[in-house]
């Protein structure tokens, strides 16, 4: 119930998608003795959008969420396990897909590689509400793992989750993690706070290991425009639901802390 409401709620919430109704009401109003109104509504929704798609307020938001957890080196210490999150890869026509956050799969494969010894686990199902699920983001990842030259045997898929809080749950239970085993965990940067609070709420103590940052994270992030509107506004879309997750996770006691943080690991708070 939880995954159907937040996927229906988080496209009715969107700020985006809110804006860009706001237009289509405002267009109706035009032709009704509330074209004034509407004329203000449409004002406004084009400047939300405006905003969104090419001032740099989008990488404003979601840098805090970047900043959370620090970037590690690949080969640091003994590894035990690598956990990739999905929502990266998909299959289309019996081939591999891609999509922005593809940067976590191909460091998946980085790390693999620099830990021999450590096994690779994929958790990723399928997310799409009005669709069924006909090849899961881990039949995916299998073609691209083992494309790129690792061994099956090194490969762990978990193939019924469909949301970061399935994620943490039944990749738990598929690996049983044994006490001082150092697990990573491979996210896009702006999901980890997230993804840490779930995965400590489960009871599975990983480290964090972001990848595919949004912002630059320098100076320029507070002043640089975007110059494509697409761009801006998926990065909207990303930071605002990240946040509206935070919360909602942790009001429904998924998460162990409203922003998990790193120090929270060994204090508990």
């Amino acid at each position: 119930m939880f995954f159907v409401l937040s996927k229906i709620l988080w496209f009715l919430a969107s700020p985006v998608n809110l804006a860009i109704g706001g237009l289509v009401l405002a267009s109706l109003l035009a032709f009704t003795r509330f074209s004034g109104p509407g004329r203000w509504l449409g004002l406004i929704c084009v400047f939300i959008l405006g905003l969104l798609a090419f001032s740099p307020l989008s990488r404003i938001i979601v840098r805090p969420l970047e900043d959370r957890f620090p970037q590690q080196v690949v080969n640091s210490g003994k590894v035990d396990g690598i956990i990739v999150l999905g929502g990266a890869i998909g299959v289309a026509r019996e081939d591999i897909v891609l999509n922005n956050a593809a940067a976590r799969m191909f460091k998946a494969v980085e790390l693999a590689r620099a830990h021999p010894e450590a096994k690779l686990v994929f958790t990723g199902g399928g997310a799409n509400l009005l669709s069924p699920v006909v090849r899961t983001e881990a039949d995916g990842a299998r073609l691209l793992f083992l494309g790129l030259g690792l061994p099956e045997n090194r490969l762990v898929l978990e193939d019924k989750s469909r949301n970061t809080i399935e994620n943490a749950v039944f990749t738990r239970r598929l690996v049983d993690p044994k006490p001082g085993e150092r697990w990573l965990l491979v996210t896009s940067a702006w999901h980890m706070p997230r993804a840490m609070g779930v995965f400590r709420k489960a009871g599975f103590q990983v480290e964090a290991f972001p990848v595919d940052f949004l912002s630059g994270g320098d100076r320029a992030d507070y002043i640089r425009p975007y110059r494509k509107a697409a761009r801006g506004l998926d990065i909207a879309d990303d930071a605002f639901k990240e946040w509206a997750g935070l919360l909602a996770y942790y009001l429904a006691g998924y998460s162990d802390a409203l922003f998990p943080g790193p120090a929270q690991a060994a204090t508990g708070r």
